[in-house]
Order: C-alpha cells, then structure tokens, then sequence
C-alpha cells in the first residue's frame, strides 16, 4: 500500500481502499468509472476486458477513495495470464478498507464458492452490489435481493445500473459515511496510479475488442515504445509509438487486414480517442509483431506488466 502523503487537507479527513470484485462482465469497470466521474477503465461488451488492476482516485476537500477495478475473476483459468488475472483480483482482499461484491441482475453463485470464506474473514465493511436493475421488474428484484440473503450476510445491499447512473450516488455516500478517518494516500489531483502510456495502451486493446471478433482481442496485448511530445508545423504533437503483439501469424494477418485496411481503421478510432482523453493532437504509429503463446511465458507476461 502507498504511504500516506505528508501533507494533510484535515484532520478529519476520511480516506481508504474501495475494492470492486466479481465474475468478468459484471460492470466493474463502468461502475468504477461512473463513481469517479472519469473515464478511467475500458468497457466493452465482451468479458475479460480488465486485465490489470487499476486504481482510480476521487478526492475532495474532505475525503480520498481509492478506488480499484480488478479483472474478473475467472473460475477456470486457461492460460498463465489469467492465472496472474485472478491473482490481481484475489490481492484486492488484501488491502481494501470496503469491499464491493458486484453481480449482474440475475447472476447466481454457489454458498460453497470459496470467495465467500475469504469474505468471512474480512473485517471490514462488505457490500453486495447487483447491477444491471434494469433487467428486472420489482418484484423480481425483491425475490433475487432476498435469495441473497440465504448465501452470505453482507452489510449492504445496493441495486444499481452503472451504465444509466441509477443508484451510484446513493453507493457513493454510503461509501463516504463508511471510510475510516486517516490521511491522504496520493496528491488530490491525481487520478489515477497508471501512466499516461498504460491509458494509451489500454485505449488501442479497447479498439481492438470492439473492432475484432473470436480470439483476436484475447490474443493481442499492446505496448507503447515511444511516448514523447514533440513540436510539428502545426504545433505540438504527441508522438505515440506502439506494437501489438499477437500469438500466431494468421493472427497478424487478420489485424492488419487486406492492404492495411484493418489496422488504419484501428489506428483511426484509437487516435482519435486519445485525442480525446489526452486533449491534444495524437500521431499515432501502429505495428504488429508476432510473440508465440505469450500468454504462457513468464518472462514475456512480466515485460507486459502482468507481475
């Protein structure tokens, strides 16, 4: 855990770790990014769209909650990389002061599933987040919410939809009133524990989420090599340089695409998404490599930053 900045806003100050858990596709990331207000974790419609742990920070004069999106726990693990997923997932047990149990409407669990005995060791606050309401009708939200009940007593239970922004105002009060008193953990202007790269990266594996199909998107994982903002005719520019790395050569061929067209359709939507997100001009260099069965290798997985 970061130590606490020395600089302090007051000394009633309340601050702490808000961990989000859950099965893949459940709607961590958007609810994470509807709590801060910002556009920090990739959403797609496909799961296993998180792959590291990202911590984004809402401060104010009063409070700082760090809040954490984790990939979704998977319960059968293919590869050494979602191996290395879960754990990213299990870690936020660890350090969390609430910890946020999140399920889409209608998801059920076993009560011999070991993440509720991890639970039961835990003493700290733990709410039971069921998102996507809107999937349900009253009464059927009552009979799923009581079900609950029989499997795990949890502190809280919240009801919500992240992508409408129904019900996360009323979660994030709840969160406030239940944050322990203590410092600062990062400077109040921060908002994230990520790089500016890791958002660039993490902007083109979402292009290719949305762009490609089957086992594309899973096979592919982007590092930029240059990041560096230099001076054009036209005035300043960010200088973006980054290489996909897929599995397999047809897997590159299909990401490049006939002529090209593929990848210049990628390297347009992903440019133009930064430009968003960073608020100045992108250029934007996209190259394809081949790193067979990457998802398997450690050495190559702890270049990639899965450590």
């Amino acid at each position: 855990m970061t130590d606490p900045i020395e600089q302090q806003p007051s000394p009633e100050f309340r601050s702490g770790y808000v961990n989000i858990i859950g099965r893949p596709n459940v709607g961590k990331s958007t609810l994470m990014n509807a709590l801060l207000g910002e556009r920090m974790s990739i959403i797609t419609h496909k799961p296993q769209t998180t792959r590291h742990r990202i911590l984004g920070i809402y401060s104010d004069d009063t409070m700082q909650i760090i809040f954490s999106d984790t990939p979704g726990i998977i319960d059968q693990p293919n590869y050494r990389m979602q191996e290395v997923m879960n754990r990213f997932a299990h870690e936020s047990f660890e350090d969390a002061d609430i910890l946020l149990f999140m399920v889409a409407a209608g998801e059920r669990y076993q009560q011999e599933n070991p993440i509720f005995k991890a639970m039961n060791t835990l003493d700290i606050p733990v709410f039971l987040i069921i998102n996507k309401i809107d999937l349900f009708d009253q009464s059927g939200l009552e009979d799923y919410m009581r079900s609950w009940n029989e499997i795990y007593e949890f502190d809280a239970v919240y009801p919500i939809s992240a992508l409408h922004d129904s019900g996360v105002k009323g979660l994030l009060q709840a969160i406030r009133e239940k944050l322990p008193e203590g410092p600062a953990y990062f400077p109040l202007d921060q908002l994230s524990d990520k790089t500016e790269r890791f958002f660039a990266s993490e902007i083109i594996r979402e292009e290719i989420l949305l762009q490609y199909s089957q086992e594309i998107p899973y096979s592919c994982e982007v590092v930029v090599e240059r990041f560096k903002e230099e001076e054009s005719k036209k005035g300043p520019i960010l200088h973006i340089y980054a290489v996909i790395y897929v599995a397999r050569k047809t897997q590159k061929s299909i990401l490049i695409g006939k002529g090209g067209k593929s990848i210049k359709a990628l390297g347009k939507a992903a440019r133009e998404k930064m430009e968003t997100f960073f608020q100045q001009k992108i250029f934007l260099e996209l190259h394809v490599k081949v790193k067979e069965n990457w998802r398997d290798d450690e050495r190559t997985l702890k270049h990639f930053g899965y450590q």
